[in-house]
């Protein structure tokens, strides 16, 4: 029962408190995407590769250039104070996922043994100190030391997705998922919004690029402190949620704690397990994808497009705006879909997975084939993060389905092991597109339709929308087919699996 002074509190907050969870859910993810996407149009203003007129008209699909003023001469870039080649800037750019492939299955133990809460607000707390610290360090170091800031930026935010995944799986009902998991995740896209929109604000004219870091650095440590007040890693523990949504919490939500969720973690299971399978082929594409859009759509924009840096930055936000709007639509209709039985849980992750591949893979193709026609290509690019869109009632809240009781060890795996196209894209487009010409950006952009389509077709085939039974053996014992030896210390459910497989062969050979 609640005490005089937290019923007291809980009748102040009108929101039930697994929404208010959802809202520092979202600024979570805004925040850590705004820290992680601020360089990407930053490094177009800190590098010095301002092309003169005879440089200009090399490239014979080269778009007219935005720099040019009146008279015929550029505009200078008075803080572009680095000499990088576009294949330094790429690994540069790609130094924040290695950190952040390291700290993802950590970051999952932690936030399932100690709680979300303060997995997730010391990890961000640190990237946003280190945000802050950027423009001492790349003065002081040049592209050696912010590369290696950059990783230890990634450290920082590698627990973020398991320990939120965490904190669903604790406070979020199954028939909520689709929409929580889109407001929540949907902060990725407030977060490329507001980073690029933003970062264009302060860049423009002659503002120094500095003053994105302290900017986005100063928003994390105010998001921590909110969040350290605010939210809680089990409604159990959380000091004034109402008594009937408490009930509430505990009747519906398939995770609860108890003896499953201290186990150790079934990875013999996990790693034999074919919808796992179907998730990690889903999230490298969609990764692949995304991250080619993330880090390098403001480079093809001031690059290719030859848009100025305050139009760039517009111009990159407005495609995340699209993908969240389109994000709370689709999981809107995928949640009616499946309370009202129009189709199962499963057809609707592979339904709007598929959307989210499919339809971005084509989009930045004809954009590409778009030419000069600036505002054609920016369309399509508009409806290619729409259509991505789907992905977060697709597979990003499938490990939810999967399995509840492990779901921060699962997307540890998961999100750690896709991020291997953060690291491979950056770099990748970097050595594909030394002089950044449109023909070689065509050349990348094949490259990301190719994995996108590929990827999906490996999860329509093994996707799944029931939880596996490794995930509660207690519940769904264990399969026949089970020959990989018990997966906890003295697990009388594989005793009695053995048993009962010794009795049918002693039948069957009777």
């Amino acid at each position: 029962m609640l005490t005089g002074w937290r019923l007291t509190v809980s009748k102040l907050f009108l929101i039930p408190q697994r929404y208010v969870l959802g809202i520092m859910g979202l600024l979570a993810v805004c925040n850590a995407y705004t820290m992680r996407v601020c360089l990407n149009l930053a490094v177009t203003q800190m590098v010095n590769n301002t092309k003169t007129d005879g440089d200009h008209f090399e490239d014979p699909l080269a778009c007219p250039d935005d720099e040019y003023i009146g008279n015929g001469t550029v505009s200078l870039r008075p803080h572009a104070i680095f000499d990088w080649s576009e294949s330094t800037q790429g690994l540069i750019l790609s130094g924040f996922y290695y950190g952040y492939a390291i700290t993802h299955i950590p970051g999952g133990y932690l936030a399932e043994r100690y709680g979300g809460k303060w997995t997730l607000g010391i990890g961000l707390l640190s990237t946003a100190v280190f945000t802050l610290l950027t423009p001492v360090v790349v003065k002081a170091g040049g592209a050696t030391w912010l590369f290696i800031l950059r990783v230890l930026q990634g450290m920082g935010e590698g627990p973020t997705m398991p320990a939120l995944m965490i904190v669903l799986a604790r406070w979020v009902p199954p028939h909520e998922r689709s929409r929580q998991g889109a407001l929540v995740f949907g902060g990725a896209q407030i977060g490329n919004i507001f980073g690029s929109f933003m970062s264009g604000f302060l860049m423009a004219g002659d503002g120094d690029w500095a003053n994105v870091f302290y900017f986005f650095g100063c928003f994390g440590i105010l998001w921590f402190l909110a969040w350290s007040i605010l939210c809680f890693s089990t409604p159990n523990t959380h000091p004034y949620i109402s008594a009937e949504e408490l009930k509430y919490l505990n009747e519906t939500v398939t995770s609860a704690e108890n003896r499953s969720v201290r186990d150790p973690v079934p990875w013999r299971a996990i790693v034999r397990s074919f919808p796992v399978w179907g998730l990690l082929f889903a999230a490298v594409g969609h990764d692949w994808g995304y991250y080619t859009m993330v880090t390098d759509l403001p480079k093809y924009m001031t690059d290719v497009l030859k848009f100025n840096i305050a139009a760039t930055g517009t111009f990159t936000a407005i495609p995340y705006l699209a993908m969240w709007v389109s994000s709370f639509i689709f999981g809107w209709v995928c949640d009616v879909c499946i309370k009202r039985n129009w189709h199962t849980i499963k057809t609707g992750r592979i339904i709007h997975t598929t959307i989210a591949a499919a339809g971005p893979a084509i989009c930045i193709i004809l954009a590409s084939y778009s030419g000069c026609e600036r505002f054609a290509a920016v369309a399509y690019f508009i409806a290619s993060m729409a259509l991505m869109g789907g992905f977060y009632s697709g597979m990003k809240v499938n490990a939810l389905d999967l399995a509840p009781n492990y779901a921060g060890s699962l997307t540890a795996m998961i999100n750690g092991t896709s991020t291997i196209s953060g690291i491979i894209t950056p770099y990748l487009i970097g050595l594909l597109t030394p002089d950044s010409t449109l023909a070689q950006w065509r050349v990348a952009f094949w490259v990301c339709f190719a994995v996108l389509v590929g990827t999906n077709i490996m999860y329509i085939i093994w996707a799944d929308g029931k939880q596996q039974w490794w995930d509660d053996v207690a519940q769904h014992g264990y399969p026949d087919d089970w020959k990989h030896g018990p997966l906890r210390k003295n697990d009388k459910d594989y005793e009695n699996h053995q048993n009962r497989k010794q009795i049918e062969m002693d039948v069957a050979s009777n």
